[in-house]
């Protein structure tokens, strides 16, 4: 089939051409160039088409065959589609120039055949090799054939087609690409909304897991503080246990320290009371005193016998010398010097039996005699006494006062007495020990219950507290420390009732001795004794019949002589202190009773301030009435009774002014105006001293109708202390 195989050789030559070279470029958006750019070459004929061209301007236009297949002979032609080709690719305008030789003949030959393949060759190539290469035509134009011109035209409107199809691909294929773009953006926006969705869920999920993340974190960081907070408050409670222990060995060890203090200064007073003690008797055995007991003994005895006080002298010391250097006597050092003690008594008491037994004959005629002057001034004693005693009452039944005291209160005085006498057997297994831990625990009791009354002071009232705590302990069987070792009254059946009366009777000796010597000093010892009476009523009992046993004018009551008592046993029963040189002196008598009843005129007016305040105080303000009453309702004695009426007055006046206010000038009217004068009539001129004293006070009481607060007395700022 020679159409089917022209088509062929008629595609190959277009695939052969530049315009079938052309290759398609799918990046040619990216690089934002026309779809066409590689289509738009301007087209432009040969340089040789000038000659034709220029042939072409001299013929008129018309419609003739000028390529024919025959040589020589002119047809029409397809000038007209030649113009029209020519005149469509718009190349005319780019021919500069006509004159052109006929020698580009052979070129143009050659640029046809390359524009239009071979078809024009298989249709004439006779003609058209002798059309343009023969050298005789050259005057003449010589076209292709009209199948070439044909062709050509062909060629071109396929192009225009091929063109106008690529258009409309190219906009088909714009179009698309638009609905691709326009769906691949709005996937894109779904897909980007999708994604925003999803990061949105991813963030939602991310706070949610970091806010869960926070909550676990927070709840154990919570159950981590209340652990730690835990933890914190079980330290700080064994801390605070640890520190409150530790507080309470302070105050026990400062405690022990302070008691330790207390029994060291103990130990250092009797030290010194025994080396003054050892001393005295020692200046018994010394050879140059000429005393009437040694001058029966031989020399030798003597001499040995002071040699041997020396010897216990010097013992003492040593353990004397010890304690210059600041420390206080041990206990080890206390047996030493008790032990000496003992040996220096033993020692006085060999001596004084051997010169006893030396002088027995001589000393037997002395007593008789000393028996017979003794007896003698007894009976003369006791005649006077009766005279006075039926004078006192002659003069009382006349101006009605008392030779003694009421009934009533000899029959209290009596039964404190027996009181105290029962107590004493109760506890007489434990006063005489027959064993050595017996006598331990008595002597340890002994101390437990007479040191804190000694350290009773007004030095502060947390002091003065601490001593009262540690009484009341004692009394009501808790254990207390002393001397370094726990001791309670509960360790032997009959600890509370020695305790109490060993307590009762230190309670008097403080008042006997520490009163009379510093008168202040019986506030804070009275209103600790209050203290302990409230709580412990046998205890007040006891101390009542240690004082009226002491001091009998406290009751007040003026013991008579009776039948058969001695002069010294009835001196005892007066209140002096009798001993081997004889009856103590007036003045230090005065002043023990003095001391006394300022103890007690201070008791009856304290009460303790941390006790019961309904209940009524146990020795009150009128017990001082009635003691008061009392004296003035009996006869007066000599130097004693002006002394105690200043001393009671002086202590406890105030308190009876502001108790009975007018009742009680009266009875201080009563006192200067009658009762006085009794007074100054007894009393000698040599005895005017208490006298006076009471008289000044009276005067000076009645004349501002006042009594001033004694000295010494505890205020409220003294508890805070």
């Amino acid at each position: 089939m020679p159409s089917e195989n022209l088509r062929w050789e008629t595609l190959q030559a277009l695939k052969n051409s530049p315009k079938g070279k052309i290759s398609f470029d799918p990046y040619w958006s990216e690089r934002g160039e026309h779809i066409l750019a590689g289509c738009k070459d301007v087209l432009s004929l040969s340089p040789h088409s000038a000659v034709i061209l220029e042939r072409l301007s001299s013929l008129p236009l018309q419609k003739s065959s000028f390529l024919s297949s025959s040589s020589g002979d002119s047809s029409p032609g397809p000038s007209e589609e030649i113009l029209a080709s020519v005149s469509s690719t718009g190349s005319i305008s780019d021919i500069n120039t006509r004159n052109v030789s006929l020698s580009a003949a052979p070129s143009l030959k050659n640029q046809l055949e390359q524009d239009f393949g071979d078809e024009t060759k298989d249709e004439n190539p006779e003609e058209d090799v002798s059309e343009v290469s023969s050298p005789a035509l050259l005057p003449a134009i010589s076209l292709l054939s009209p199948k070439a011109m044909e062709t050509a035209g062909r060629i071109i409107r396929f192009e225009e087609e091929h063109r106008e199809k690529a258009k409309v691909a190219l906009r088909l294929r714009q179009e698309a690409q638009e609905k691709l773009v326009v769906s691949v953006a709005s996937a894109e926006s779904e897909q980007l909304k999708r994604f925003e969705e999803l990061m949105e869920l991813k963030q939602r999920q991310e706070l949610q897991s970091m806010k869960d993340m926070m909550d676990r974190e927070t709840k154990e960081s919570m159950g981590r503080q209340e652990k730690l907070k835990e933890e914190q408050r079980h330290r700080m409670k064994i801390l605070n246990l640890r520190l409150r222990e530790a507080e309470q060995q302070r105050l026990r060890e400062a405690e022990q320290e302070k008691q330790r203090q207390t029994e060291g200064r103990e130990r250092l007073r009797n030290l010194n009371t025994i080396q003054e003690e050892i001393l005295q008797l020692n200046q018994l055995l010394e050879p140059n005193r000429t005393t009437q007991t040694k001058t029966e003994l031989p020399a030798a005895s003597i001499s040995s016998y002071s040699t041997r006080g020396n010897q216990l002298c010097s013992q003492v010391s040593e353990v004397v010398r010890k304690t210059a250097e600041g420390e206080f006597p041990s206990v080890d050092d206390m047996t030493v010097a008790e032990r000496a003690l003992h040996e220096m008594r033993a020692l006085i008491r060999l001596m004084q039996e051997e010169a006893a037994k030396a002088q027995e004959k001589k000393k037997k005629e002395e007593e008789q005699e000393e028996e017979r002057r003794k007896q003698a001034e007894l009976q003369a004693q006791q005649e006077a006494q009766k005279k006075a005693t039926q004078a006192a009452k002659e003069k009382a039944q006349r101006k009605g006062l008392q030779s003694s005291a009421e009934d009533a209160t000899l029959k209290w005085f009596r039964e404190l007495q027996e009181s105290a006498a029962r107590c004493t057997q109760s506890f007489e297994q434990l006063n005489s020990p027959k064993d050595a831990q017996t006598k331990k625990l008595k002597l340890e009791l002994q101390k437990a219950s007479t040191i804190p009354v000694s350290q009773i002071a007004s030095n502060s009232g947390s002091q003065l507290r601490e001593i009262f705590d540690k009484i009341d302990k004692l009394l009501s069987g808790r254990p207390v420390v002393s001397g370094g070792k726990s001791i309670s009254t509960s360790m032997h059946p009959q600890g509370l009732d020695f305790v109490s009366y060993k307590l009762a009777e230190k309670f008097v000796k403080q008042g006997e001795e520490e009163v009379a010597s510093h008168h202040e000093a019986a506030f804070p010892i009275a209103v600790v004794a209050s203290g302990v009476w409230e709580l412990h009523p046998q205890v007040g009992d006891l101390i009542l019949a240690h004082l009226h046993k002491k001091c009998p004018y406290a009751v007040p009551h003026y013991p008579p002589m009776k039948e058969g008592t001695s002069v010294d046993e009835y001196q005892r029963i007066l209140g002096y202190r009798v001993d081997d040189s004889g009856v103590e002196g007036q003045d230090s008598f005065l002043k023990r009773m003095s001391g006394m009843i300022r103890l007690y005129a201070a008791v009856i007016q304290l009460r303790w301030p941390y006790g019961s305040k309904q209940a009524a105080a146990p020795h009150g303000l009128n017990h001082g009435w009635r003691w008061l009453a009392q004296m003035l309702n009996m006869e007066p004695l000599a130097d004693i009774t002006a002394t105690l009426l200043f001393d009671f007055l002086e202590v406890c006046g105030h308190a009876l002014m502001k108790q009975y206010q007018i009742q009680f000038w009266k009875l201080i009217l009563l006192l200067k105006d009658e009762y006085f004068p009794r007074i100054e009539a007894v009393t000698s001129s040599g005895q005017m001293g208490s006298v006076i004293r009471l008289k000044q006070f009276l005067e000076t009481s009645l004349q501002s109708r006042q009594i001033s607060p004694p000295k010494g007395q505890l205020s409220s700022t003294f508890w805070r202390s």
